[in-house]
C-alpha cells in the first residue's frame, strides 16, 4: 500500500528541500495576492485562467519565487492521453498548454501519472514541512482533469487510489473515447469536446463549479492453472487488460491457493462484462489494432461496432463462435450481497448471454441498463436504485443486442439479476473451450478449463475516489436527499470493507498506480478506449 510517508521518507523533505532551494524565504500566506496581479510567474494570462494557474517552483523546488503570487481557486494538474480521439487529443494537449502553465499539463505517452503524482506530493509534502502556505493551499485546493478514453481515466484512478493520500484530489474527465461512460455518468458528456481556447475555457469554467461525489472502487482478481511453458508474467498468449497484472505472492491462508497456478489482480471503477457484449468489443479492439489509420473518428468507430456485433453472432446465436453460449452452461454465479453475508447461489436464466457487473449508470456510451425498479421490486426483490457509493454493484443480464434495445425505451433495462457487494464466478470443464471478458472498456479473450481445474473470477469492494460532477450528472449518491435511509447501512459496510481477514490482506494490499494497475513503459497507450 503507498502511503504519503512512503513518498517521501526516501529523501528526508526538509533537507531536500533546503539542498534544492536557493535561500529564499518560503512564502507566506499574507505575500499572497488574493487579487489578480500581473506577476511574472502568470505573466500576460486573464483572469480567469489564474485560478487555474499552478507556479513552476510546485513541481521544481528548484525553481525561483516570484512574489507577490495569486492563490487559485481551483487549481489544477491535467493529463491528457495524446493518441486518444486521433488527432483531437493532440490539439487539446496543445491548447491547455497555451492556456495553462506548461508544467501542469501532462502528455500520458510521455509521463505515466504515477510518476508525476509521487514527484508531485513528494515536493508538497517538502515545502508544507518549510512552513509553504502556498504549497498547502495548493494541495488542499487541488484538482485533477484527465482526458481520454475510459481505460485512461480508470488509469488514473487507479492511481489515485493507490496513493492513500490524506486529501485526494477529485477527478474530471473529459471524454475522449469511443464509449466515454466514466465522463457521461458524471455530467461531462459523451461526445467528444471542443480542442479550441473557448471550449477549454468553458470545461473549466464547469471544474471550477463542480460539485465532489465520491465512487466506488472494485478489486477483481482472477486465477486459473498455469502455462505449461513460460512464467506468468509477462502473460503469453493471453493478453490481459493493463488493469490486471501477475501476482505471484499468495497468502497462506488463501483457499484457492494451488500449486501450478497463476493469479492475476487489479480493478475497476465502471464494470466488468462477459459473454457477448465483451465479444464484440474484443473484436473491435483487435480491428483497431491492426488498422488503426481507421479508427480516428468517433462516429466511425462506433458504426464499426454495430458492424461487428452483426457479424459477432450478438443480434443472433453464432454457430461460428461456441463462447457467444449462454452464461448457465459457461460459469456458476455466487454473490454475497452485503459485507459481513453469506455466499449465495444466483440462479442465472438459460437465455442470457452476457452479464455486467455495473458499478456506475452507463454502459455502452450512456445507457443504463437497470433503470429504477419500481416500489414492488424494491419491497419483494430487494432491489434498489443504483448508487455509486453503496459498496454494491448492480448485476444485469442480456439475452442478445434486440435486448439491449430495449435500453433506448424509457425505462428500459436488462434483466435485473442481483445488487452485490462480492460476486465469484467459477469456470469448469463445460461448453466452450474460451469467454470474452472486459473491464471498463478493455476486453480480453480468456481460457476456460480444458480438463478438472477451475479459473475462478472473485469481485469485491476496495474503497473510494472522489469525482467530480456537473449539475448534469447521470450518478447518484447515499448523500443525496431522496434517497431511502435504507442505503446508508451499506455504504457504512463498505467504509470498513477494507479491514478483510489474512486471505485477503494479501491480495488486496495494492491497488491502482505502482504495481497492479500501472501502464507499463513502453506500452503503446494509443488502444485504451
Amino acid at each position: 500500500m503507498i502511503r504519503l510517508s512512503s513518498i517521501v521518507e526516501d529523501d528526508p523533505p526538509v533537507e531536500a528541500y533546503k539542498a534544492c532551494r536557493n535561500p529564499l524565504r518560503p512564502p507566506s500566506l499574507e505575500s499572497f495576492s488574493s487579487g489578480i496581479c500581473p506577476g511574472e510567474e502568470m505573466g500576460s494570462k486573464e483572469a480567469f485562467l489564474q485560478q487555474f494557474y499552478v507556479p513552476d517552483y510546485i513541481f521544481d523546488p528548484q525553481s525561483i519565487v516570484k512574489s507577490p503570487m495569486h492563490i487559485p481557486e481551483c487549481p489544477v494538474v491535467v493529463f491528457i492521453n495524446s493518441r486518444s480521439g486521433g488527432q483531437l487529443g493532440g490539439d487539446l494537449l496543445a491548447t491547455y498548454r497555451g492556456l495553462l502553465n506548461k508544467s501542469q499539463v501532462f502528455d500520458l505517452g510521455d509521463e505515466a501519472p504515477d510518476k508525476v503524482l509521487h514527484k508531485l506530493y513528494h515536493n508538497l509534502e517538502a515545502l508544507k514541512l518549510c512552513n509553504d502556505d502556498f504549497a498547502s493551499e495548493i494541495e488542499k485546493r487541488l484538482k485533477l482533469i484527465v482526458a481520454g478514453g475510459d481505460g485512461t481515466a480508470s488509469w488514473l484512478l487507479g492511481v489515485v487510489s493507490d496513493l492513500k493520500l490524506a486529501r485526494p484530489p477529485a477527478i474530471a474527465t473529459v471524454p475522449l473515447g469511443t464509449g466515454n461512460n466514466l465522463p457521461f455518468s458524471f455530467g461531462w458528456g459523451k461526445k467528444n469536446p471542443g480542442t479550441d481556447a473557448e471550449s477549454v475555457k468553458s470545461f473549466l469554467a464547469q471544474v471550477i463549479a463542480a460539485k465532489e461525489m465520491k465512487i466506488d472502487s472494485w478489486h477483481i482478481i482472477m486465477k486459473m492453472k498455469a502455462p505449461k511453458e513460460g512464467s506468468c508474467d509477462p502473460i503469453a498468449p493471453l493478453e490481459l487488460p493493463h488493469s490486471l497484472h501477475a501476482f505471484h505472492r499468495v497468502s497462506d491462508t488463501d483457499s484457492l491457493k494451488q500449486e501450478g497456478y497463476d493469479t492475476f489482480r487489479g480493478g475497476f471503477w465502471n464494470y466488468f462484462s462477459m459473454g457477448m457484449d465483451a465479444q464484440v468489443s474484443y473484436a473491435f479492439h483487435s480491428e483497431r489494432k491492426l488498422h488503426p489509420e481507421k479508427f480516428k473518428n468517433q462516429l466511425v468507430n462506433q458504426t464499426t461496432y454495430a458492424k461487428l456485433g452483426c457479424t459477432q453472432g450478438w443480434f443472433c446465436a453464432s454457430l461460428f463462435h461456441p463462447s457467444s453460449r449462454n452464461i448457465a452452461q459457461l460459469t456458476k454465479v455466487k454473490i454475497m450481497k452485503r459485507h459481513g453475508g453469506h455466499w449465495e447461489e444466483l440462479t442465472i436464466p438459460r437465455s442470457i448471454r452476457s452479464i455486467v457487473c455495473l458499478n456506475l449508470p452507463s454502459f455502452s456510451g450512456g445507457l443504463n441498463p437497470w433503470g429504477t425498479p419500481n416500489e414492488r421490486k424494491e419491497r419483494d426483490r430487494d432491489l434498489t436504485e443504483p448508487l455509486v457509493d453503496d459498496g454494491r454493484l448492480e448485476v444485469v443480464g442480456f439475452r442478445d443486442a434486440w435486448h439491449g434495445l430495449v435500453l433506448l425505451a424509457p425505462k428500459g433495462h436488462g434483466t435485473r439479476l442481483a445488487q452485490a457487494h462480492r460476486i465469484r464466478f467459477e469456470f469448469h470443464k463445460g461448453a466452450a473451450d474460451c469467454t470474452y471478458m472486459r473491464i471498463d472498456g478493455e476486453p480480453w479473450k480468456q481460457p476456460l478449463p480444458v480438463d478438472d481445474d477451475t479459473v475462478v473470477v472473485e469481485i469485491s469492494h476496495l474503497g473510494q475516489v472522489n469525482m467530480l460532477a456537473t449539475q448534469d450528472c447521470k450518478s447518484k449518491s447515499v448523500s443525496d436527499p431522496h434517497v431511502s435511509l435504507s442505503h446508508t447501512h451499506v455504504d457504512e459496510d463498505a467504509e470498513d470493507s477494507n479491514e478483510e481477514s489474512d486471505e485477503d490482506s494479501e491480495e488486496r494490499r495494492k491497488f491502482g498506480a505502482a504495481d497492479t494497475f500501472r501502464i507499463p513503459e513502453g506500452v503503446d497507450i494509443s488502444h485504451l478506449s
